[in-house]
């Protein structure tokens, strides 16, 4: 099984369920909304994870504690 695909999937069905759910209204900001919205519910998880420790989630994500300590407080996640 590929989850790349599975999620890349998921994102897809998401987006096209957008379009469909928009009745005639002006699409906008669909880059901020799809990646802020995945990445905040990435965040949540992969800390649930990690039992809320940052430096075993930062290693998870493959990205810099301090990277990670900035993502959490914009999403209000800290």
């Amino acid at each position: 099984m590929n989850r790349r695909n599975d999620l890349g999937d998921s994102v897809r069905r998401a987006i096209d369920r957008y379009f469909r759910d928009l009745d005639g209204e002006r699409p906008c900001a669909i880059y901020e909304m799809v990646v802020s919205s995945v990445e905040r519910s990435m965040l949540e998880t992969v800390m649930r994870h990690a039992s809320g420790n940052q430096t075993v989630a930062a290693d998870m994500l493959g990205i810099n504690r301090n990277t990670l300590r900035r993502k959490l407080g914009e999403y209000d996640l800290l």
